[in-house]
């Protein structure tokens, strides 16, 4: 009996979790390695960081997702190399290298945050990224407040109580808008010597629009009810210069302002993974300005057609860098797959169907972008609800999804508001910790090496 195929898929995104999915019936054994063991539904992060859901709702164990999928496992490690002569790909975890051979590859490693080469921004102005981003987030958001609430300096409460959020997308624009009613609506009675309605939140993009694809229409409508909701929205300025205190701007004519602000989010711009110039250098095939690869029409590298790249790791046809492409990627790709296997045409051009783009801009008010509808208001929210409870993978977690937006849309509260240091601070100090040793793990306390390192048998003792 023959050796099954084995497929290597990298990364849980959307493009990872859906392509070991769609191969659950095909004679192949799948491998499924990503940096997190969760699944994440990156979409409704921004609610993460604004109280409104936990981090469990949108982050699902991958191995809990594909349990009954016997051809599947699951592991956890970073990927960190591709050997495409030799077919394998290196990941490395707190215990040490490993290697895996393939015979089909899927690389969905996803996208990080760009600072538009200054990554020294990160520091002070954290992405929306994934769920350490969140949280770290959550606890800067909520922590400006409760130090607002103890300070006696109007001038650093001002400073503490102005938030800005850089990127006019539907990122930026829906953390905004729930910035905006974290302070109008669930803080407001909260506090004793400070009014958080009177927060400052400033939005700002270089480019002449908010939500610049959904059209000129709902753009107007989105920017009006940010404006409606007291959202600062500042456009036409690049932002120069990020630190601890606050932002500098650039207009046009190259005159330069500051904006004070101890809490910035950074939701502009995305980075490829860098996976994809490994594979480039070792294919010849070409990389865009973001780092992604230009891929086949049928999403495979350029000369092996036996490597699928999907998601926002790949770039054809100007196709929108959204969940639903790389969704329907994993579905293609899955299906050439098993027709290859099976001795059929496995080279069929990918075609993405657009179901339309859609951001929430406060509880009942959304925008949704559908073919040649535009629609805009509380119609246009139910849908965005709608849709996303469908896509939220789990009852369970569609379930209390659903009780969370309750409290936060109908009421006034919000689930999540627990901030902690270790939110703020935690991230970073790991990473910090991390550069500074090249070994990586050499720094780990006594007690975490007891979680990492495999133990080794005590001569001293009897069996």
């Amino acid at each position: 009996m023959s050796a099954p195929h084995r497929v290597v898929i990298i990364g849980s995104g959307f493009g990872g979790l859906f392509a070991a999915k769609h191969l659950k019936k095909s004679p192949v054994e799948v491998t499924l390695i990503a940096r997190t063991a969760h699944h994440l539904f990156q979409p409704l992060l921004y609610q993460v960081a604004t109280g409104v859901l936990s981090e469990g709702e949108i982050a699902p164990a991958t191995r809990e997702i594909l349990r009954r999928q016997k051809n599947a496992q699951v592991l956890l490690g970073d990927v960190t190399g591709i050997d495409l002569a030799a077919k394998t790909v290196t990941s490395t975890s707190p215990l040490g290298t490993a290697t895996f051979g393939y015979d089909s590859l899927i690389v969905a490693a996803g996208a990080g945050q760009s600072y538009f080469g200054n990554d020294q921004f990160a520091d002070f102005a954290p992405g929306m990224k994934s769920i350490d981003d969140a949280l770290e987030l959550r606890g800067r958001i909520f922590g400006v407040f409760e130090l607002a609430e103890l300070t006696k300096d109007p001038a650093m409460a001002k400073k503490l109580l102005t938030f800005v959020v850089v990127g006019a997308g539907p990122t930026g624009v829906e953390m905004a808008g729930q910035i905006a009613e974290l302070s109008r609506r669930t803080l407001h009675r909260d506090f004793r010597n400070i009014d958080p309605s009177q927060a400052r939140i400033v939005l700002l993009d270089a480019a002449p629009n908010v939500l610049g694809s959904f059209g000129d229409k709902l753009s107007k409508a989105a920017r009006g009810r940010l404006e409606e909701m007291g959202v600062d929205v500042q456009l036409h300025l690049k932002v120069v210069d990020v630190d601890g205190e606050g932002v500098t701007v650039e207009d046009k004519a190259g005159n330069r302002r500051r904006i004070d602000s101890y809490c910035k989010v950074w939701a502009a711009g995305v980075a490829a993974s860098p996976l994809g110039k490994q594979l480039a250098e070792q294919s010849g095939a070409e990389l865009d300005r973001a780092g992604r690869i230009k891929v086949q029409p049928d999403l495979t590298l350029p000369g092996h057609p036996e490597v699928y790249v999907l998601g926002d790791m790949a770039t054809l046809n100007d196709y929108p860098g959204v969940a639903q492409v790389a969704m329907q990627g994993a579905k293609h790709a899955a299906k050439q797959l098993t027709a290859r296997l099976e001795g059929q045409p496995a080279d069929k051009a990918f075609r993405y169907f657009d179901k339309g783009n859609m951001a929430t801009v406060s509880r009942f008010y959304a925008v949704a972008a559908i073919g040649p509808l535009r629609l805009k208001g509380f119609i246009a929210w139910l849908m965005w609800l709608v849709i996303h409870l469908i896509y939220l993978i789990g009852f369970k977690h569609r379930v209390t999804a659903l009780l969370h937006w309750s409290v936060s849309f109908i009421g006034r509260g919000r689930s999540e508001r627990t901030a902690t240091l270790q939110q703020v601070l935690g991230r970073r100090a790991l990473e910090k910790m991390r550069e500074s040793d090249a070994n990586h793990w050499a720094g780990l306390g006594p007690l975490e090496r007891d979680l990492f390192e495999p133990k080794q048998p005590d001569p001293t003792r009897q069996g």
